[in-house]
């Protein structure tokens, strides 16, 4: 096989870099047309046909003889059968990964708080998770048990009643080690269908399938398509892009080490993106030839070339304080700081997903074992947007208490308030709770 790589090189000192640096980052994750209103007959033909329907989509779309909705639903049995056909080492490697992802999410679950103010008014916050939430799981190649502990735990210590996971099973091609990540991370029902059928199936319910509060996990431009049309009836975790990485390096690191990161985010699919940025000129044509070394081993070796040569880049900056202005201009998905002192630069760093520390933490600890959640924004989302987490799970509801006395205070700032919005019965109304002494004040 000849693979060949012909990254881009760009450099911050360049008077056209930003315009070169925006169409690299550019990204269309919106659906043509042709895709959107296949999803939307699918999603109303669901809607009105139900269990029929998944079966009839499950059939066509996945090459799948099921006779009824009963064919397409595993139980707890099966999926503890699946524990006993994986090997020791899976399911070794399996647990412990759930044990850190399970340890570190906990530390983020909230907890409801009250304060009681000096006339006794009293105010909070009640955290509630929710009921029941809805995973998606891709199933045939893209198979990723990871995802499921990912997804699932963070549920499971919200507190969640049911998580309801969805994987379809082309051919009926099933995957052992998804089903055994299931289990472990306390999955409670399993349906083997998948595209814009399972995501309309959770959203709406049908006579099996439950209706959920929310949806997350990873799926093609189909799920994706249906997410952002259920979004409302039920909520989402994010419209994800293609994975990301971007490596801040100040010329230090061993060169194929930095390539082989590149390339572990490069092999997900064509569309993901792997960029360099060093001050170092020199390093980057170390990476460079690391990268066309390297290549010619690796088993996707046609996915990373595509992904490499169509939106990687290697970045030339003038010093360490540009490369982390360049970061954050990025925003990126995944933030390797493989430099001497990272913790130096960490308070610099204002947008990122996951930020991985120092030469030894490689991003693919992140997506495995590390313990933080690799369901994180993408496309630049990363302004304004964080990783999955246990408070995805759970709802804040404000808690109002008021006293006799606390009643009559805030009613008269109220009141004034709210005659200043000529709103004369939210006037009213806070005004028949002023005691009669404060009234003729």
């Amino acid at each position: 096989m000849t693979v060949s790589t012909a990254i881009a090189r760009l450099n911050a000192a360049d008077p056209d870099f930003a315009r070169h640096l925006d169409h690299l980052l550019s990204w269309e994750s919106v659906s043509d047309e042709a895709v959107n209103q296949r999803v939307l007959d699918i999603i109303k033909a669901v809607r009105e046909r139900g269990d029929d329907a998944l079966v009839e989509f499950t059939q066509r779309f996945d090459g799948l003889q099921a006779d009824s909705i009963q064919d397409l639903i595993l139980d707890r049995q099966r999926l503890e059968l699946a524990l006993t056909r994986i090997t020791d080492t899976q399911r070794a490697a399996l647990e412990k990964a759930a044990q850190r992802v399970r340890l570190y999410h906990e530390r983020q679950k909230q907890d409801s708080w009250q304060y009681t103010e000096a006339d006794g008014t009293v105010l909070g916050q009640k955290v509630t998770p929710l009921d029941r939430a809805g995973l998606y799981v891709p199933g045939g190649k893209a198979s990723y048990p990871s995802s499921v502990l990912m997804n699932a735990i963070p549920a499971k210590v919200a507190g969640v009643g049911e998580v309801v996971m969805v994987v379809p099973t082309p051919r009926g091609e099933v995957n052992e080690l998804v089903l055994a990540a299931a289990c472990i991370a306390g999955v409670d029902r399993v349906f083997t269908v998948g595209g814009a059928q399972a995501v309309a199936a959770l959203a709406y319910g049908t006579a099996s399938v439950p209706k959920v509060d929310k949806i997350v996990g990873p799926g093609n431009i189909y799920v994706a398509t249906a997410k952002r049309h259920v979004f409302g009836q039920v909520g989402i975790d994010m419209i994800a892009g293609p994975s990301e990485i971007l490596v801040v390096c100040d010329g230090q690191t061993d060169p194929d080490w930095i390539a082989m990161d590149l390339f572990s985010q490069a092999e997900h699919d064509e569309d993901a993106q792997a960029i360099l940025v060093s001050p170092d000129a020199a390093f980057l044509d170390r990476v460079a030839a690391s990268i066309d070394k390297l290549l010619p081993t690796m088993e996707r070796a046609d996915i990373i070339e595509k992904s490499v040569n169509g939106r990687g880049a290697l970045i030339q900056v003038r010093d360490m304080q540009q490369a982390i202005e360049v970061a954050n201009r990025i925003a990126p998905e995944h933030l390797e700081l493989s430099v001497a002192d990272p913790q130096a630069w960490l308070p610099h760093i204002r947008h990122a997903g996951a930020i991985f520390m120092g030469r030894h933490t490689s991003e693919a600890l992140g997506d495995y074992c590390a313990g933080p959640n690799h369901v994180l924004p993408t496309s630049g989302t990363a302004r304004f947007s964080s990783p999955l987490g246990v408070y995805d799970f759970q709802k804040r509801s404000s808690i109002i208490f008021c006293s006799e006395q606390g009643a009559s205070e805030l009613g008269q700032t109220a009141s004034v308030l709210a005659r200043g919005e000529s709103l004369t019965a939210h006037a009213r109304s806070a005004e028949y709770r002023i005691l009669t002494t404060q009234k003729g004040n």
